[in-house]
C-alpha cells in the first residue's frame, strides 16, 4: 500500500505502518492529555495504544499463518487507524478452510484474553464483567483494560459483515448450501444491513457508530464487487481482452514523441522495445515527472521502468488481472513466445466486465421471457 512503512518482519511476513496510523497515536495524546493533563498518563495512554497494535498484529498473524498451511502467501500485514489487515494472496475456496481462516484471528485474541484472566486471577483480582465493559486509555487498571480490549477485539471481529472475519464466517457457512459468489451477495447484503442499523442507531446515541457503519457498508459493497469481478473473469484467456492495436517507443525516441502519441488519443503507457523484445514501460506519470525535470528533449530510456511485469496472451484473466493490480500501472505488455502481442488496460477489463454483464442480463431476461410464454393458462 502507498504511504506506508515497513516496521519489521514477523514469521517470514512484512509489517507495515500506514501513515494515516499517526492521525490516531495524535488523537490518543490529545484525548489522553484533555482527560489528565499529565505527561506520564499521556505517554503511557500511547504506550497503551502501541500494545493493543500489538495485539492486533498477533491477530492478523493467526489468520497469515493458518492461511500459510493451505498454501496461501501473505502479502504483508498493514497497520491502519481501524485495526490491521492481513492481505492474503486470495482466501480459500473451500468453505471449511475459510472458517478456519476467518476464526484464526480473533482465536488469538480469546487466547490473549484468557492468558490475561489467568493472570489477574493468579493476582488474587477477579476482574468484574462492569470493569471488562470499561477501557481506560490513560494507564489506570493497565492489565484490566488490555483484557477488555481483547474482548471487544473478538466481539467485534465476529459480527456478521465484511470486511469483520464474521463476515467471511457467514459466507463460509452459506457457501456450504450455495455457490460461492452467491453466498458473497447474501453476506454483503447482511453486512449492508447492519452497517444501515448501526448508522441509524449512530444518529440518535453515538456518533462514532456512524464511521463503523460507513466502515462496514463499503468494506461489504467492496468484498461483493471483487467476488463478481472474479466470477465474470473465470475462464477468459488475456488474448480475448487484450487491446492489439497499440503504440510502442524506441529506447532513443525523446519523450516528445511519447507526448504526440497521448495527445493524438492513442494510450497512456508505452512498452519501450528493442525488435519485439519489451525494454520498458513508460507509463503516464513516469512521462510527466521526467519531463517536469529535464523537458521533452529527454530520452525515453531515462524516464522508463526497467522493473516491468508482465502477462501471456494463453494466461487466464483472473490471474492477469491480480497482476495488475499488484504492478502499480494501468497497463501490463502482454507477451506470447517472447514477443510483444498486445497490452491488458484496466480500462478494457472494465469495458469487458460491462459488456458481459449487459449480455448476462439481456440472456437472463430473453430466458424469463420465454419461460412467462411458456406458461399455459389453467382452465
Amino acid at each position: 500500500m502507498r504511504w506506508s512503512w515497513k516496521i519489521g518482519r514477523l514469521m517470514g511476513i512484512d509489517v507495515y505502518m500506514h501513515a494515516t496510523f499517526l492521525l490516531l497515536v495524535g488523537f490518543i495524546i490529545v484525548a489522553a492529555w484533555v482527560e489528565s493533563h499529565n505527561l506520564d498518563r499521556t505517554l503511557f495512554g500511547v504506550f497503551f495504544v502501541l500494545v493493543i497494535f500489538g495485539c492486533i498484529v498477533l491477530h492478523e498473524l493467526g489468520h497469515a499463518l493458518t492461511a500459510r498451511r493451505f498454501g496461501i502467501r501473505t502479502r504483508d500485514i498493514v497497520l491502519l487507524p481501524i485495526g490491521g489487515v492481513a492481505r492474503l494472496e486470495r482466501m480459500p475456496e473451500d468453505p471449511n478452510q475459510e472458517l478456519l481462516v476467518a476464526f484464526a484471528g480473533p482465536a488469538v485474541n480469546v487466547v490473549i484474553a484468557a492468558v490475561l484472566f489467568g493472570l489477574l486471577v493468579a493476582m488474587g483480582r477477579f476482574p468484574t464483567l462492569h470493569q471488562i465493559e470499561i477501557i481506560s486509555w490513560t494507564g489506570h487498571d493497565f492489565w484490566v483494560s488490555l483484557l477488555a480490549v481483547n474482548v471487544w477485539l473478538v466481539l467485534f471481529n465476529l459480527i456478521p459483515a465484511f470486511p469483520m472475519d464474521g463476515g467471511r464466517v457467514l459466507r463460509a457457512l452459506l457457501a456450504k448450501r450455495m455457490g460461492y459468489t452467491e453466498a458473497t451477495q447474501a453476506a454483503a447484503h447482511v453486512g449492508q444491513a447492519i452497517a444501515f442499523v448501526f448508522g441509524f442507531l449512530g444518529l440518535f446515541f453515538d456518533p462514532f457508530l456512524l464511521f463503523i457503519a460507513l466502515f462496514v457498508w463499503v468494506g461489504a459493497s467492496g468484498e461483493a464487487g471483487m467476488v463478481m469481478m472474479r466470477s465474470s473473469l473465470g475462464g477468459i484467456p488475456v488474448q480475448r481482452v487484450m487491446v492489439r492495436d497499440i503504440r510502442t517507443l524506441l529506447p532513443d525516441d525523446t519523450l516528445a514523441t511519447a507526448v504526440d502519441h497521448i495527445l493524438s488519443g492513442w494510450q497512456q503507457d508505452f512498452p519501450v522495445v528493442f525488435g519485439s523484445h519489451v525494454l520498458g514501460i513508460l507509463t503516464r506519470e513516469d512521462l510527466v515527472r521526467a519531463i517536469t525535470q529535464g523537458g521533452t528533449e529527454k530520452h525515453v530510456r531515462d524516464a522508463m521502468r526497467r522493473d516491468f511485469m508482465a502477462v501471456d496472451s494463453h494466461d487466464m484473466l483472473e490471474q492477469a488481472v491480480k497482476v495488475l493490480q499488484g504492478s502499480g500501472c494501468r497497463s501490463l505488455p502482454v507477451e506470447h513466445n517472447g514477443e510483444l502481442v498486445g497490452m491488458l488496460t484496466l480500462e478494457n477489463v472494465g469495458e469487458f466486465m460491462m459488456i458481459n454483464s449487459a449480455i448476462r442480463r439481456a440472456e437472463e431476461t430473453e430466458r424469463a421471457t420465454r419461460a412467462l410464454h411458456n406458461i399455459q393458462p389453467i382452465h
